[in-house]
């Protein structure tokens, strides 16, 4: 890997925690897959058109991950049933109501913003600024479709609520 300038042996645990990350994002774009066909009610039409938007952008970052992975030389996990066992998230089921599909994306977004905090932890660690950058804009990312979702779920009149 020497036109990374980094070693190998000191990049394991990163490509380890960006599989999860990768385990992560699969589960996640499922649930969008999952959500966007299956919202009904008066928020059909926002609804069904920002999950496919979310999955479409889901869809594009798990190519990224893995690609990462095998830059780093390493092999991205590429079985369902190693992404269930991995991941920090868990399915969801089809028939939830629409608030109750923004609240499960929002706790997702939140154990998926732990779990890139992990992988770039990792990464600061061996100077793998590759990896470092390619989360900055996942971070940013999904902290602001975090905000847009739970501004969504508010209360017409709340105004910024306390954190």
């Amino acid at each position: 890997m020497n036109y990374l300038n980094l070693k190998k042996s000191e990049t394991a645990q990163v490509a380890k925690e960006l599989n999860v990350l990768l385990a992560d994002y699969h589960l996640y774009y499922q649930k969008l897959r999952n959500f966007h066909w299956n919202v009904v009610g008066k928020n059909f039409f926002d609804l069904h058109i920002k999950f496919e938007d979310m999955y479409e952008d889901a869809k594009l970052k798990v190519d990224e991950i893995a690609e990462r992975i095998l830059t780093l030389r390493y092999q991205p996990v590429s079985n369902f049933s190693e992404y269930l066992k991995m991941s920090n998230l868990k399915e969801s089921p089809s028939d939830i109501k629409d608030v109750e599909m923004v609240k499960a994306l929002l706790s997702d977004h939140g154990d998926i913003l732990k779990q890139m905090t992990k992988v770039i932890e990792q990464a600061e660690a061996v100077g793998d600024e590759g990896t470092i950058d390619l989360l900055g804009s996942y971070v940013a990312d999904l902290e602001k479709i975090s905000w847009m979702l739970d501004a969504w779920s508010m209360k017409s009149g709340d105004n910024h609520p306390e954190a």
